[in-house]
């Protein structure tokens, strides 16, 4: 991917009816981030409904109909909107399907706004899932749009924070298909994607454990053959090819063991293995990032929080730190 000086980042507003609209202007309350070229793709009526709620007056809001409009500088905030619902008839806090149809349609003109490098990032506010799927948008979440939007097949999840960093061999599945569709080709693309994502962000080779699946990593075949007949293969074929990758690792003690600097990034499983030890360590400093798309994308780790959206509550860590991540994978 060609590096830029300075990156244009479009930020997708989510959910209307969640934290996502607050994060975004709070967020550019932060001095680190004041600076940044920042458009949010969304809709201005919210934004601005938002924003006269936080009662902020260090910098204003940009409505604007085309990317090109764009003023950069630390006294405004760039709205492109699309005018996507209803401001009478948003429901702060509850699951709405016009909000899911919203959060949708923000993501899919950041695509291709990112696919015609009319922007250089794109960084996701949180969805609703129940709320997507109530306006017929049938998937998991971020990454799975995201990927079919790209026409992306060899993609996956990596929570990263600076004391903890974890890509995912699987995410939106039951722990059963976790399990069964477990295979050696899929481990080895995923512990690439993470040796190639996180040498940038390290600077250097970056050292990768392999989580095992089972309790103490099977225990020699004790308790599950899945590391025996998978993931063996595949931490060995890696190993071949030069990356520095170790595995598998007893499940239990491989995030202590990452958190103590002994590995850059844990490739786990599935996807309770690797968001329980990352967001007990970093809720809200951790930054997702969908690794293997053709464009960059961050975002928050966390979800709506319906039961304080629109209160003035919502942290805005997360999305000063998606943002920030953001940038570093563009220049």
């Amino acid at each position: 991917m060609i590096k830029i000086d300075t990156p244009v980042i479009g930020i997708t507003m989510g959910d209307p009816s969640g934290i996502g609209p607050e994060i975004i202007l709070k967020s550019f309350l932060n001095p680190g981030i004041r600076n940044c070229k920042l458009i949010v793709i969304g809709d201005y009526n919210v934004m601005l409904a938002a924003y006269d709620r936080l009662g902020i007056e260090s910098y204003k809001l940009i409505r604007v109909p085309d990317v090109s409009d764009c003023i950069f500088n630390h006294k405004g905030l760039n709205i492109l909107d699309l005018n996507l619902i209803d401001i009478a008839a948003l429901q702060p806090g509850k699951v709405q399907a016009a909000s899911g149809t919203a959060a949708f349609e923000c993501i899919k003109k950041a695509v291709e706004l990112a696919m015609n490098k009319d922007i250089n990032t794109i960084v996701t506010a949180p969805l609703n899932k129940e709320a997507l799927h109530l306006a017929g948008h049938k998937y998991p979440g971020h990454t799975e749009i995201l990927a079919s939007l790209t026409g992306t097949k060899d993609y996956a999840m990596l929570l990263y924070d600076k004391k903890l960093s974890v890509i995912h061999v699987s995410t939106h599945v039951s722990l059963l298909e976790a399990i069964t569709g477990l295979s050696r080709e899929r481990i080895e693309r995923v512990i690439v994607l993470a040796h190639d994502t996180m040498k940038i962000l390290c600077g250097v080779n970056p050292g990768i454990a392999v989580a095992g699946i089972n309790p103490h990593a099977g225990e020699n075949g004790l308790f599950g053959n899945e590391e025996i007949d998978k993931i063996i293969p595949a931490v060995k074929n890696m190993k071949a090819k030069g990356i520095n990758v170790e595995g598998p690792v007893s499940p239990d003690t491989v995030f202590l063991k990452a958190v103590e600097g002994k590995y850059d990034v844990v490739v786990a499983m599935y996807h309770d293995q690797g968001h329980i030890p990352l967001k007990l360590l970093g809720f809200h400093s951790g930054v997702n990032v969908t690794v293997g798309l053709p464009v960059i994308r961050t975002s928050v780790d966390h979800g709506t929080a319906f039961e304080i959206a629109w209160q003035g509550k919502a942290s805005e860590d997360s999305m000063v730190e998606a943002i920030k991540l953001s940038v570093r994978l563009a220049l």
